[in-house]
């Protein structure tokens, strides 16, 4: 007796569906991940190791104050207005359109009133602003 040698294929394994389950899941978990709210984060923005600032003709100094008022050029500025703002640093920009603003805020100032200030000087034609910070060891001596 004689038997037919069946031969043996070897069982084939699709993985496409495989692969589509794991994408489904990948999907369902990058939707559902929760991130950290910015809320969250202790941040103290003010304090960078810098140069020491200098004196320069083309810098006009804007100062805000934790209370929201405004020094532009070490004078103070009547009211919290953009218009008010930007007619001061109008004034006191004796280089023109090449000044460079220098935004000074207090760390607990507002954010709404350094972007104030960043309107104000956009209104005034001026698009050179940067902003003044403390070095890390002039913030740890206070």
């Amino acid at each position: 007796m004689r038997f037919h040698g069946t031969s043996r294929d070897e069982p084939e394994i699709n993985l496409i569906p495989f692969i589509d389950v794991l994408l489904v899941v990948l999907i369902f978990l990058m939707l559902s991940t929760t991130y950290s709210k910015f809320t969250e984060l202790q941040i103290n923005l003010p304090v960078a190791d810098a140069d020491k600032q200098r004196d320069y003709p083309k810098e006009v100094v804007v100062a805000v104050s934790s209370d929201g008022r405004y020094m532009v050029a070490k004078t103070p500025v009547d009211g919290r207005s953009i218009e008010a703002l930007s007619a001061a640093l109008t004034g006191a920009a004796k280089a023109g359109k090449d000044s460079v603003i220098i935004i000074s805020a207090d760390a607990s100032a507002t954010h709404q009133s350094v972007i104030t200030v960043m309107e104000a000087a956009r209104r005034s034609g001026l698009t050179q602003i940067t902003f003044a910070t403390q070095s890390t060891a002039q913030a740890g001596a206070k």
